[in-house]
């Protein structure tokens, strides 16, 4: 990402440039910030854009091979082509040797580092992944689209925010949005704003169903199951996430047994530290075979739920009754 800033800095572009991966609003934001320095006048007659899978690879080179009018680039957007994970060998060779005024954009959501494409315009260009960014970066991008608002935060209501929203720069950058709104010209942003105005994520609302199970609060996580369904949830997707919550339950559990921290097993699960503090205090209402039988549990119930053994709403609703009525012990 730096890379790209830097060309944009110095006008010292490439010929082409690879945006991929899954943190889509950073992609979008490197995407367009990179055709306006190209392209600052929105001029349409040295500008392209080519989406989807059958794209006419003959009409992008075509295009390519077409001088700029009155401008120094021809820049060509490519999305979702598909390029980089199927075959595309003519577009690979044509990109060997690029005329100089050319300047092709690709933002994929897949990508195969072993195809040609993926080769051809490391060769000529870069090649940038936008990965989920990790907590820190988070609380910092987020407090600071507050302080442009004049606005503050603490810590611990930022946790709780990002326990709503989950990871998603586009789902933070929108919740936050609306917090602005609502707290208008009052400078301070707390826990009560983030409650009355945005919205949890469904799978944030899995744990909060976990962790009314691991309380013992049966009519609450029954309650949340049925919100759940209410919102057009499929049953099998509500199991899927139980399930791995529950699968994450038990490796916190485990590497805490072993002395690993907090931070390290956030390293290692790919989840914000929070997240794993969160898990660590569910986890606690059980033994590590209970976390292992209730992980065959989820696996025994959906395959009666494929085999028509047991109906899907049901499944997950004996689920939620048997792990809020034992009695959890600590291990």
């Amino acid at each position: 990402m730096k890379s790209i800033q830097e060309d944009i800095k110095t006008g010292n572009f490439k010929s082409a440039y690879l945006l991929y991966g899954e943190e889509t609003y950073l992609k979008q934001q490197y995407k367009q910030n990179l055709i306006k320095a190209l392209n600052p006048d929105g001029d349409t007659m040295n500008f392209s854009r080519f989406e989807g899978r059958g794209i006419d690879v003959r009409g992008v080179i075509d295009f390519c091979e077409t001088m700029p009018f009155f401008a120094d680039h021809r820049v060509i957007l490519v999305e979702d082509s598909g390029f980089f994970k199927n075959k595309c060998d003519e577009l690979a060779e044509y990109m060997k040797n690029l005329p100089d005024y050319v300047r092709m954009i690709f933002s994929e959501s897949e990508v195969d580092k072993r195809s040609r494409m993926y080769k051809a315009v490391k060769n000529c260009g870069r090649a940038v992944e936008f990965v989920r960014q990790d907590e820190k970066t988070l609380m910092k991008w987020a407090a600071g689209v507050l302080g442009k608002e004049g606005k503050r935060i603490t810590q611990r209501d930022m946790e709780f925010l990002l326990e709503k929203t989950g990871t998603d720069m586009g789902n933070i950058r929108m919740e936050l949005e609306k917090l602005i709104a609502y707290t208008g010209a009052r400078e301070t942003v707390n826990a009560g704003d983030i409650e009355a105005v945005c919205i949890t994520q469904t799978a944030n609302k899995i744990f909060d169903m976990v962790r009314a199970v691991t309380e013992k609060k049966q009519e609450r996580a029954l309650e949340l199951y049925y919100d759940l369904l209410t919102l057009r949830e499929p049953p099998m997707r509500i199991l899927f996430l139980l399930a791995r919550q529950f699968r994450q339950l038990l490796m916190v559990k485990k590497m805490t047994n072993e002395g690993v921290s907090q931070q390290e097993i956030a390293s290692r699960l790919g989840i914000p530290a929070f997240a794993v503090r969160n898990a660590a205090a569910c986890a606690r209402a059980y033994k590590e075979q209970e976390l292992e039988e209730a992980v065959a549990d989820f696996v025994d119930s959906e395959e009666a739920v494929k085999t028509g053994r047991l109906g899907d709403v049901l499944s997950v609703e004996l689920l939620i009754i048997k792990y809020s009525s034992q009695r959890g012990k600590e291990a």
